[in-house]
């Protein structure tokens, strides 16, 4: 079983390397673990941690953070987020980004990939004809390299597609002799997939139309979340927009954002 101690320098450990807040977490924390350090052939949570800090190539990091992170997500999770993207933001940046066709979209917290593929499947169908023409490409980030494997190959079971209108199924989705479903190669191009921390400075050399963080701050304490709120609002656009987790909130006292409804937000300036 974990020790107090061990505990306090793991939770340390993720909250200084990426704002996740574990504080509350040892039974969740010590679950996860448990098998991996006894697997591994570590004598104890101490031990596993040491050679950690020593590990230059990094791949233990990586256990750690696939081990620790959640990832629990599905097509058409909030869908009223996507029934305002394309009936509200989208016409908006079409108008916008008329001259140069490029729209610069972001989805934060992308896990197994769901969401992402969801935002560029309403794209397609908002662009139609008009898709090869314009840049629409989204960029998917997660923390966890683990989920993001999964987010490329793009493969789903038939439960997990249960909510996507059948002519999205027929048009987006190739389905495999095992009753699988796998995101054909004209979507999955239109999604780049890459491994990013939250915490880091952010690499984008433009600002963003749009950003999708939804239910990942719900992992951060107050100024953590605010801290990156901050960086979100001066990384979009005047007047982009930025979608979070219908049961998060966003204290409007400490990152100027206007309300546009719960849980959307939006940028001042046209």
């Amino acid at each position: 079983m974990m020790t107090d101690e061990e505990f306090l320098r793991i939770a340390g450990y993720m909250k200084q390397r990426y704002g996740i807040d574990l504080g509350q977490k040892k039974v969740i924390m010590n679950g996860r673990l448990e098998n991996h350090i006894k697997s591994g052939g570590w004598s104890s949570f101490h031990a596993f941690m040491n050679d950690l800090e020593k590990d230059s190539s990094g791949k233990l990091e990586k256990e750690l953070v696939n081990l620790l992170t959640t990832n629990h997500t599905y097509f058409m999770r909030e869908f009223e987020h996507f029934e305002f993207f394309k009936n509200i933001v989208l016409p908006e940046l079409r108008q916008k980004a008329q001259s140069t066709k490029d729209l610069r979209i972001w989805c934060g917290a992308a896990s197994t990939g769901e969401e992402p593929y969801m935002i560029a499947m309403v794209l397609k169908d908002f662009f139609g004809l008009e898709s090869s023409s314009w840049d629409t490409k989204v960029l998917a980030t997660d923390v966890s390299t683990k989920v993001l494997q999964q987010a490329v190959a793009g493969i789903y079971n038939e439960e997990q597609l249960k909510n996507i209108p059948d002519q999205w199924k027929r048009h987006f989705f190739h389905k495999s002799s095992d009753g699988m479903y796998e995101v054909k190669d004209e979507l999955k191009q239109e999604v780049i997939f890459r491994q990013f921390n939250l915490m880091s400075p952010f690499p984008f050399k433009k600002r963003m139309h749009t950003i999708f963080l939804r239910n990942v701050m719900i992992y951060f304490d107050e100024n953590t979340k605010n801290e990156l709120l901050q960086k979100v609002y001066d990384y979009l656009e005047p007047g982009g927009y930025l979608f979070i987790g219908m049961t998060e909130t966003l204290d409007r006292a400490q990152v100027p954002f206007e309300l546009v409804q719960p849980s959307i937000f939006r940028k001042q300036g046209v």
